[in-house]
């Protein structure tokens, strides 16, 4: 199977500036793929260069199989798109900003619109100039949406929209590759990217430095562990354990961090009389977080 996005060795300099390195991508039908990484590491940047909005410093970009700069008119037909900021025209309605993409694209289906619109509770009488952050968000969703494309390309989707509208957001992409089509949605906050994407690229400083399944992610971080006992906790016996670090007491309580398998250490607590053993499983972000860290440079 052919692949929907692929890119080989994509690099991106504004000048002597960096914008992405070498960035080497598949994404298969089907599939939402996340595209994670900090403010600045080169998500933004990379999803321009696949809509041939900018053009690459070197190596090459592919959308439906075709070449970004070849024939960029023939990958816009196939998808929608939501840019990470955006400004419409602001004496025209919702509706008539939604009207005016569908013409654009010679028409949609008024009743998926309509339906759209609805789930999204957005009131389509309202200048787009009266509209808060979130709901000039969900125009724009509607916008990416309505044609019911093949591809979604999503820069920053869920920015502005208040929780239940987040839900409603992740259902209509299951239901979009349900049918058929594929997303590609880029975020820097893990826990969407968590619930919502088969495998997620992590790219940091404009390099990718990570391809996986979303639940092989979590292999990376340090299990927060913490084990109670009726006397003095056998520190030394744990520090020897392969794994563990940052061992703390702190009354008859002993803390540390495992990486790998937590298994040697539920047997040496059992061992050692333990009387209360807590762990607590990392999250995407603290798993981002302890392996990349916080630090980015650059552009977007």
């Amino acid at each position: 199977m052919a692949a929907v996005i692929r890119t080989e060795k994509l690099t991106k300099f504004y000048g002597s500036h960096r914008g992405i390195v070498d960035v080497d991508l598949e994404v298969d039908k089907g599939e939402v793929f996340g595209f994670l990484g900090p403010n600045g590491a080169g998500k933004t940047t990379t999803i321009r260069l696949l809509l041939d909005l900018i053009r690459p410093t070197s190596g090459k970009a592919y959308v439906f199989e075709i070449e970004s700069s070849a024939d960029p008119a023939a990958i816009h037909r196939r998808l929608g798109y939501l840019p990470g900021e955006f400004a419409l025209y602001d004496r025209l309605t919702g509706g008539q900003t939604l009207q005016y993409f569908g013409n654009l694209r010679g028409g949609v289906d008024g009743a998926y619109q309509a339906q759209l619109i609805e789930r999204f509770d957005l009131d389509p009488s309202r200048r787009f100039r009266e509209y808060s952050k979130g709901n000039k968000q969900k125009v724009g969703l509607v916008a990416a949406l309505q044609n019911k494309p093949e591809l979604l390309l999503l820069d920053e989707p869920t920015s502005g929209l208040d929780p239940l509208v987040q839900q409603t957001f992740f259902s209509l992409l299951r239901e979009r590759v349900a049918d058929g089509g594929t997303v590609f949605l880029s975020s820097h906050i893990l826990s969407e990217v968590e619930r919502s994407c088969d495998r997620v690229a992590i790219i940091r400083d404009g390099r990718i430095v990570r391809v996986d399944r979303v639940d092989a992610l979590r292999d990376l971080a340090h299990h927060q562990v913490e084990l109670r006992f009726a006397g003095d906790p056998p520190t030394a016996e744990f520090k020897e354990l392969a794994g563990v670090s940052d061992v703390e007491v702190e009354d008859h309580r002993l803390k540390l961090r495992v990486l790998g398998p937590i298994t040697p250490v539920v047997q040496a607590a059992a061992r050692l009389g333990v009387t209360d053993f807590l762990s607590r499983e990392p999250s995407l972000e603290e798993t981002f977080l302890a392996q990349y860290g916080r630090e980015t440079t650059e552009v977007k």
